[in-house]
């Protein structure tokens, strides 16, 4: 058998003429590399992570009614307050609130009636000056107590004197007929669980008369709050309080002034400083401040605002408007009647106050309530959605006070 023959590799070629030699990478020039791939490595987790919490912001009605407020709360959330409120601010000065005008005829309401266990308000004199027809006329809403007694009013009057085609609305709630609830929120203050938080129970509903919103984000509040027997957040002296006892009654104050820390105090919820103490507007206010009185859509002073006082007689006094300044806010709590007062919520995502409907004893939602005005953003729905995790207040007809008439 014949072998095959081996075949043997020739010389191996010299490199081609101009064919550079391939160099091994230097120290720096591979410590750069290595840096460049995880800055790349590093950019993609943290655009990954907000992505992802941006759709959950964008995908949670807890954070806003419309995409833009949503979108808002994630950039104030993650750093980027600053560009927020540059787009808010280009946005505010495209589309300044109207000057002069006047509103529809039907924007104050109508009728009149009936008596509440206090004394009926008086009519709410006009920031405007001379009044219109029906103009600061309070009127009976929602559910009556026993007797067809009026357990809440409301009315209506215009912002100041240069804003005149906007309404501001305010609610005006018998202390001696209602009993107020806080309900506290996942998100507001955070933490929990809380003995009340939305939703709203259909126990609890059977006697429901109002739902408002509480106060600012508590990193905004400059104050503290307290509920279910232990302190959320530290309580600040001086800082203006709303406090629940726990007979349901309530009321408005400067915290270790006006009101302090007992046996019978259920909630308290701080939010700034009063705006209003002793029937009068605090000298400090400064329409301007956006530092103290809360950061507002683009730094204007003309925005959704609500606030809540205490008459002399111990009647809550409720207020909200769409081109109020802090110090037009104050002016208008005076103008109610209220001793004391303070800002709550600001901007237009987070202002509403619900009217509820229907018998007495009867389970009602949100499909049975209407907003104080028609132009709030929000849904009297809101408060009866698990999703909802900011705090808020209830009034509910006293037991004592409860009777099966319908409003």
């Amino acid at each position: 058998m014949a072998s095959t023959p081996t075949r043997t590799r020739g010389p191996v070629a010299p490199p081609r003429p101009g064919t550079p030699e391939k160099k091994r990478p230097t120290k720096f020039q591979y410590w750069r590399r290595r840096f460049v791939l995880i800055l790349l490595a590093v950019t993609l987790v943290v655009m990954s992570y907000w992505g992802v919490t941006l759709v959950m912001y964008l995908r949670n009605p807890s954070y806003g009614v419309s995409m833009s407020a949503r979108a808002a709360e994630w950039g104030r959330d993650h750093g980027f307050g600053f560009v927020v409120t540059l787009v808010e601010k280009i946005n505010y000065d495209l589309n300044p609130p109207k000057v002069g005008g006047r509103p529809p005829s039907s924007a104050f309401g109508g009728g009149s009636g009936g008596t509440a266990h206090l004394n009926a308000p008086a009519r709410v004199v006009s920031p405007a000056g001379t009044w219109l027809p029906d103009e600061g006329v309070w009127h009976p809403v929602g559910r009556q107590a026993k007797g067809h007694v009026p357990a809440m009013y409301d009315a209506f009057v215009r912002e100041d004197t240069v804003h005149t085609s906007y309404v501001a609305g305010l609610v005006w709630m018998d202390p001696k007929l209602l009993s107020t609830t806080l309900y506290s929120g996942s998100y507001i203050p955070g933490g929990g669980p809380y003995s009340h938080s939305a939703p709203i129970t259909p126990l609890a509903s059977r006697s429901l008369v109002g739902a408002f919103n509480a106060g600012f984000r508590m990193p905004d509040a400059n104050g503290g709050y307290y509920t279910d027997g232990h302190t959320v957040l530290p309580l600040r002296v001086g800082a203006a309080s709303v406090v629940v006892y726990k007979n349901g009654d309530a009321t408005v104050g400067a915290w270790g002034h006006d009101v302090s820390m007992t046996p019978q105090v259920a909630s308290v919820r701080q939010n700034l400083d009063l705006i209003v103490d002793g029937g009068k507007p605090n000298p400090s206010l400064n329409a301007n401040d956006n530092a103290q009185w809360g950061a507002t859509l683009g730094g204007g002073a003309y925005v959704w605002r609500s606030a809540l006082g205490v008459t002399a007689t111990g009647a809550l006094v409720y207020a909200a408007g769409p081109t109020l300044s802090i110090t037009s806010l104050a002016n208008l709590m005076v103008n109610a009647g209220c001793v004391r007062a303070m800002e709550l919520d600001i901007n237009p995502d987070w202002v509403q106050y619900s009217i509820y409907h229907g018998p007495v004893g009867a389970t009602v939602d949100g499909s049975r309530g209407t907003r104080l005005l028609s132009n709030m953003v929000g849904s009297p729905s809101r408060y009866f959605e698990s999703w909802w995790s900011r705090d808020f207040f209830t009034v509910s007809l006293r037991p004592s006070a409860i009777s099966t008439t319908t409003k």
